[in-house]
């Protein structure tokens, strides 16, 4: 079968599936809702920076990004489905390509219009505290943001392949962005700007004292998540559905 149907028909179970309308919903709420409550700072730090703190919502609508790669892949797992998907694209890798590009449009757009609504959103609450960042840094960080919830799907995504189990993906996931990567932070120093949560952030500040700039820092998730990509793919050819 060619790419183009096969893409079509994971785009309508994306579309028919119910809970990755939730997980995108929480992308935006989540996003967008805490970067308004950071946007109640009133700029006094002498570390605040304008541009993440209005983008920081993504610390949590993260996780909700998770989630949807990790269901929208998951859902092949359950009560036998994805036997009857590789018999109807015995083909796998066209298929894992067809499920990956039907997770990341949807995941981009929705982290491009969170990413502007958290930004404005925070910038009328900071007010006067708003001004430092430029046309172009901030149209980095909403660039840069969609791009990230983008990449941490794909990521779970990724993962979910390799385990075949969401709950496993979101067991790992999860906690490491919430919880791992910082503590292994007050501990490792610099090594943690190449975890794939730190780096990829870096584009949302508008100053970072980061090992990596913002684009390379995004790459070194990219890298993360094409290694999980990779892993998944490899197990969905090396083992019987």
């Amino acid at each position: 079968m060619p790419f183009i149907p096969v893409l079509r028909s994971e785009w309508l179970k994306i579309r028919t599936l119910r809970p990755l309308y939730g997980a995108l919903a929480a992308v935006f709420a989540a996003t967008a809702g805490f970067s308004a409550l950071a946007g109640l700072d009133d700029g006094t730090d002498p570390e605040f920076d304008p541009l993440f703190t209005s983008l920081s919502g993504v610390v949590l609508g993260q996780v909700a990004a998770i989630a949807f790669g990790a269901l929208a892949v998951s859902c092949e797992y359950h009560g036998g489905a994805i036997r009857l998907t590789l018999a109807a694209v015995p083909r796998r890798g066209r298929w894992f390509a067809a499920k990956l590009t039907a997770i990341a449009v949807p995941a981009l757009v929705v982290g491009l219009v969170t990413a502007l609504a958290a930004l404005a959103a925070a910038r009328a609450g900071l007010g006067s505290a708003a001004r430092g960042p430029t046309v172009a840094e901030q149209a980095r960080g909403v660039v840069g943001c969609g791009l990230y919830l983008m990449l941490m799907a794909l990521f779970a995504a990724g993962l979910t392949a390799l385990l075949r189990s969401g709950v496993a993906a979101l067991s790992v996931l999860i906690p490491f962005v919430l919880t791992v990567s910082f503590v292994i932070g007050d501990a490792a120093g610099g090594a943690t700007d190449f975890l794939p949560d730190r780096a990829g952030q870096v584009i949302l500040h508008q100053t970072s004292d980061a090992s990596t700039g913002p684009w390379t820092g995004l790459a070194v998730t990219a890298l993360w998540t094409a290694a999980a990509v990779l892993a998944g793919g490899w197990r969905l050819r090396r083992r019987d559905a």
